[in-house]
């Protein structure tokens, strides 16, 4: 399974779940941002590639639909509502993201 986790900035939120969900079994992780000035930006490609999408915050969903219409006809993405309020590992953003993504790995 391809999953591909989606922020503003492909800074704190997207790569700490990158990194937390990247040493599972039969589970490959990507992550990517939506703004201009990200670390990674997501592309079409990267979007084609996932099996699952998550994104942080609905507003991502819906840059992503805007930029990359028919893709989004085709695949399901997941808001988790989390907000840019944390820093990269933070443990709060560690339990929270497990606990949002965790249902949709079994």
């Amino acid at each position: 399974m391809n999953i591909l986790f989606i922020c503003s900035r492909n800074q704190w939120r997207s790569p700490t779940a990158e990194k937390i969900f990247n040493d599972r079994q039969g589970i490959q992780v990507r992550s990517a941002g939506t703004a201009n000035n990200a670390r990674v930006r997501v592309s079409e490609k990267m979007l084609q590639w996932a099996d699952l999408i998550f994104v942080m915050e609905k507003k991502h969903k819906e840059r992503i639909t805007e930029k990359f219409p028919s893709i989004c006809l085709q695949k399901e993405m997941i808001v988790l509502d989390i907000a840019d309020e944390y820093q990269y590992m933070d443990n709060e953003l560690i339990e929270m993201l497990r606990a949002s993504v965790e249902p949709y790995l079994y």
